[in-house]
C-alpha cells in the first residue's frame, strides 16, 4: 500500500540529478510555462501550468538559460509559485523526453471532444454510476462530463466547485479522482492521493510526469502529454495559449499503472482476512470457556472488519476501472 514517507518531489530530483541537459530557452507564458533544454545532441521541450499571478519584482529573468537541470530541480521545494514552476518544467523537459519508456508505450488518446478535455472523454464510459472529483476546474467540463455524478474541487472556485478545503471530505467517499499535476508544483498533491487512497486516481495535465513512480502514491492512470510539434507548442504557449496547446502542439495520452497497487491491495486483502478470521477464533474460544461481557478485542475486530470493507471497495473499483 502507499508509503507515506516518501516524497514526490524527491522523486523528481531523483530522475534528473545525473542528467546533464541544460536550460536553452525558457518562457512563462499566460497559461503555459516551456522550458527547451539539451541533452546531448537532443532537444526536449517540457511544460508545468504558469501561475495564477502577477508579478513584477522576480530577481532571477535573463539567468535561466544555461543552467543545468539538475541545478533548478532544487527549486521544487521552493515556496515562491515561479520559481516551482520553472523547476517543474524544467525537469519535465528532461523526464518526457521522446524516449521515455512510459511515454513510448502510453495509449494516444482519441477523442472527438476538445483536446484539453479528451482524458475525461476517454474515461467516461468507465465513469457512469461512479462518484467523481476533479481537482482543477478544466475549460468545457461540463461538457464532456454531461450526466456524469462529478464534483470540482478548485483553489479559486467558481460556484459550480467547491473550495480545496473540501478534499478532506470529498474524496474518501469518491470512486474515481483525476488530480491535476500542478498540485505537485503547489505541494499538495501528496494530500490528495493519501485522501484518494480508495478511488481510482488519475493523475494527469501537460505538467504531468511520465514516472512509473508515481503509483507509489496510489496512482493507477498517468494522463500526460506528447509533444506532437515543438516548434508550434512553444510558439502557443509563448503567445499566450491555453487550450489551443492541445491543437496540434501536444496530445494526451493514457499507461496504466495500476498493477503495483493492484497487487498491493490483493495481498493487504489476505493478510487482513487472516487477521479477522484469528479474532473472530479468539471471540468464540473466550465464550466457549463461559466468559461474560464483550470479547476484550471487539474494538480491534470491528477495525479489522471496516478495514477489509475498505479494502474490499478499492479493489473492485480498481478491477472495474482496469478491465473497462
Amino acid at each position: 500500500m502507499m508509503n507515506l514517507k516518501i516524497d514526490p518531489l524527491e522523486k523528481i530530483i531523483d530522475a534528473v540529478k545525473t542528467s546533464q541537459a541544460m536550460v536553452n530557452h525558457l518562457q512563462i507564458g499566460l497559461t503555459w510555462t516551456s522550458c527547451l533544454v539539451q541533452i546531448g545532441e537532443q532537444q526536449s521541450l517540457g511544460f508545468a501550468m504558469s501561475p495564477g499571478e502577477k508579478t513584477r519584482v522576480l530577481q532571477w529573468p535573463g539567468t535561466i538559460a544555461g543552467q543545468s537541470v539538475s541545478t533548478l530541480s532544487k527549486k521544487l521545494y521552493s515556496w515562491d509559485n515561479f520559481e516551482a514552476t520553472v523547476a517543474m518544467a524544467a525537469c519535465n523537459a528532461v523526464i518526457n523526453a521522446p524516449s521515455n519508456p512510459l511515454l513510448r508505450e502510453a495509449q494516444p488518446v482519441q477523442s472527438s471532444t476538445t483536446g484539453n478535455t479528451a482524458v475525461f472523454d476517454y474515461f467516461k464510459p468507465r465513469l457512469e454510476n461512479k462518484k467523481v472529483a476533479v481537482i482543477g476546474r478544466y475549460p468545457n467540463l461540463d461538457k464532456v462530463l454531461e450526466g456524469i455524478d462529478y464534483t470540482v474541487v478548485e483553489r479559486t472556485p467558481s460556484d459550480q466547485d467547491l473550495p480545496d478545503t473540501a478534499a478532506e471530505f470529498l474524496l474518501p467517499q469518491m470512486d474515481w479522482v483525476f488530480i491535476t499535476s500542478t498540485s505537485i508544483v503547489n505541494k499538495t498533491f501528496l494530500r490528495l492521493s493519501q485522501l484518494a487512497k480508495n478511488a481510482v486516481t488519475v493523475l494527469m495535465g501537460p505538467t504531468t510526469p511520465w514516472m512509473p513512480e508515481f503509483n507509489e502514491f496510489g496512482v493507477d492512470f498517468i494522463a500526460g502529454v506528447s509533444v506532437e510539434n515543438r516548434e508550434l507548442a512553444s510558439r502557443i504557449a509563448s503567445e499566450g495559449g491555453g487550450t489551443r496547446l492541445f491543437e496540434g502542439g501536444v496530445k494526451y495520452c493514457v499507461a496504466d499503472v495500476s498493477g503495483a497497487r493492484c497487487q498491493d491491495l490483493k495481498h493487504s486483502i489476505a493478510n487482513t482476512v487472516k487477521k479477522r478470521d484469528l479474532l473472530k477464533q479468539q471471540m468464540e474460544s473466550w465464550y466457549a470457556r463461559g466468559e461474560r461481557g464483550r470479547f476484550p478485542d471487539y474494538l480491534q475486530l470491528d477495525q479489522v472488519d471496516r478495514e477489509l470493507s475498505e479494502l474490499d471497495i478499492a479493489y473492485k473499483r480498481l478491477w472495474d476501472a482496469t478491465r473497462g
